[in-house]
């Protein structure tokens, strides 16, 4: 069974192609980049290409249709393509980040499910717009095909209402559905999945702490293999520091800066969601390597702003750990949580009285998935790269079978 993952940003469209029917095999992967512009940026590499190899080129892709296309057109290429004559696939899954309160698991699309999607462009302006391009641009390329629709948000309809309800009159949450959504849902559900065989333990009585940490940030509480509360809200600025997101704020700082420098309120939305967080705070970058680096170098802006990031995560991992009425393991994932040591380290230092040790010889080997605890740590902490697209495959192809609905 071959499934294709598509991921579209506003500019951008991630693919890639996997043989599902035993080992998972990356067939092919592949990024377009700055759709839309004079010159949009093509990487792709096959299972046919030699080890370590990547095609990059500059070629010019108006939109997510003819990104489409384009990958179309080089998975058939007989030098690095995967196909002959027609590209056969069995289903299509898509990252769709918002599906509102209608999807608690994946959906086979429909016109339905469409009309969801784009109901929720208002909550979601920067992703389901782009998101909802590619399906349609995929219905045209391959007509037939069952396409599948893996929602962000849908690992966290678990919830209870009182971890999702907002302070709020109780009326604007029936009235437009005002409430805590979370995302990066693929990437919490599988590496706390992974996290328990790893452990060689039964999800279902296990408590887990998942941090995916990266220029976008959320942790996530897992109670028996259930999200039961999460730090990104109705959109992804509420929570932790992020790169460019200002995380948890007091709603009174939007008003009155909007009153001070005269801001509407797209210029305050940009102010929160692309000025803020860790590029606001340090003055240097929102890329946390670059960060570090000035901070090595002295620059106590630079420190103050990852002083700040650690603090919060710190801070949602014990508030997580009382929720639940204890803790089982911590998990770091995400490009920071899987390649960040120094931060793994500070993160975890305070929370020793949770029965956590770290081992340090553990925290800086180069293996990619490891428990970084020491043998007698109650806690464990652990690292587990994430595999959003993987999951995205895994869950394309449970609809699709389930649904008895095979493209041939």
């Amino acid at each position: 069974m071959n499934v294709m993952v598509i991921n579209c940003g506003s500019s951008s469209m991630r693919f890639k192609l996997y043989d599902m029917e035993t080992t998972y095999t990356v067939l092919a992967d592949g990024m377009i980049e700055k759709i839309g512009k004079d010159k949009s940026i093509f990487k792709f590499k096959s299972k046919r290409m030699k080890k370590d190899t990547e095609m990059v080129r500059e070629i010019a892709v108006k939109d997510h249709t003819q990104a489409v296309a384009l990958m179309t057109k080089i998975l058939l290429d007989p030098k690095v393509g995967v196909y002959k004559d027609k590209v056969q696939l069995d289903a299509i899954g898509h990252r769709v980040v918002h599906g509102g309160e209608e999807f608690s698991r994946s959906a086979l699309i429909t016109k339905g499910v469409k009309e969801v999607i784009q109901g929720c462009f208002e909550i979601a302006p920067l992703h389901n717009p782009p998101n909802l391009m590619g399906i349609r641009a995929c219905e045209t390329a391959y007509p037939g095909v069952p396409q599948v629709a893996v929602f962000d948000t849908a690992f966290h309809q678990t919830m209870q209402k009182k971890a999702f309800i907002y302070g709020l009159p109780y009326e604007l949450y029936e009235r437009y559905h005002i409430r805590k959504y979370g995302f990066h849902g693929s990437s919490h559900e599988y590496v706390s999945q992974k996290a328990a065989i790893i452990l060689k333990k039964d999800i279902r009585k296990l408590k887990i702490i998942t941090c995916h940490l990266g220029n976008g940030a959320s942790i996530t509480a897992v109670k028996g293999g259930l999200s039961v509360d999460t730090s990104m809200g109705m959109t992804p600025l509420e929570g932790l520091v992020m790169g460019t997101r200002t995380g948890d704020l007091d709603p009174a700082v939007v008003t009155f800066l909007m009153k001070k420098e005269h801001l509407n309120p797209d210029e305050m939305d940009n102010l929160l969601n692309k000025k803020s967080g860790l590029r606001g705070i340090s003055g240097v970058s929102n890329d946390l390597r670059e960060i570090m680096e000035a901070a090595s170098h002295g620059n106590n802006r630079a420190q103050f702003a990852i002083d700040i990031f650690c603090y919060r995560i710190t801070k949602y991992i014990g508030a997580y750990a009382a929720a639940m009425g204890g803790l089982d393991a911590v998990v770091f994932a995400g490009g920071i949580g899987e390649n960040a040591v120094d931060v793994r380290s500070k993160v975890l230092a305070p929370l020793g009285f949770l029965g956590i040790k770290v081992d340090e010889t553990k925290n800086h080997s180069k293996e990619k998935e490891k428990i970084i605890s020491t043998v007698n740590s109650r806690v464990k902490a652990m690292v587990v790269p994430t595999n959003e697209e993987l999951m995205i495959a895994m869950k394309a192809k449970s609809i699709v079978s389930e649904s008895n609905y095979m493209y041939r």
